[in-house]
């Protein structure tokens, strides 16, 4: 006999995580931040911050807790991502996972950090990890490239004034490729809005042509990006 339709005990019910992608550029590169399982039977392997879904907790409440006792980060609003939810992802049982994304200044990060919370990888050096979180993280990096791709650093790396120079070189470690000056001046300048001051030269010894400041026009909003 099939359960009745309003009978939810009647089907299978599996576990819920939140994982978190969080993203920074350091040295020139992008790179995720990884945390060291200390229980359980993968202890000791690096994986992305998560936590399972609590009795009538709303997943962005475990997302926003699995931030500040992980990794001491407060005031955040990590966008959802993806399921993932493959039955198999998971050799402990069947467990999916609604992951998050936010690609942070790596400021915010060094509380966590210099705790030993996590470490920093970078993004083409993430391999081997459980639970599916290479595949996760591959995820968040398209997504992120294809944003930057599109605006002047959607997710605010950089301050809210900038040269030209220093938005490429977010840009060129956000796509691990650099860019050619010229056309990427010619994608980004119409979107941002260039002020009349100019930076200092580097030693201010007046030597050399001072560098337009630039700011984002104000109202531009991140793309969103569907994947599939």
């Amino acid at each position: 006999m099939s359960p009745q339709r309003d009978d939810l005990l009647a089907y299978p019910r599996p576990s819920v995580a939140a994982d978190v992608v969080l993203l920074t550029v350091a040295d020139g590169q992008l790179n995720v931040v990884l945390r060291q399982r200390d229980q359980g039977s993968h202890a000791g392997e690096w994986m992305l911050p998560g936590t399972m879904l609590r009795e009538r907790e709303r997943l962005g409440e475990a997302v926003l807790r699995c931030l500040d006792t992980r990794m001491h980060i407060q005031g955040r609003s990590p966008r959802q991502l993806h399921v993932f939810d493959d039955p198999a992802r998971d050799e402990r049982g069947w467990v999916l996972t609604v992951t998050h994304l936010d690609v942070l200044p790596l400021s915010e990060l060094e509380r966590g950090l210099a705790h030993g919370h996590g470490q920093l990888r970078p993004v083409s050096e993430v391999q081997g990890l459980p639970f599916s979180h290479d595949e996760i993280i591959a995820w968040a990096v398209r997504m992120v490239r294809w944003e930057y791709g599109q605006v002047p650093d959607p997710w605010n790396l950089l301050e809210n004034e900038f040269t030209m120079t220093q938005l490429r070189q977010i840009h060129d470690a956000v796509a691990g490729s650099r860019h050619q000056k010229d056309t990427f001046r010619r994608a980004m300048e119409p979107q941002l809005e260039a002020l009349e001051v100019r930076a200092v030269p580097p030693g201010g010894n007046g030597l050399g042509r001072p560098a337009r400041i630039y700011r984002r026009q104000p109202n531009t909003d991140q793309p969103l990006l569907i994947m599939t």
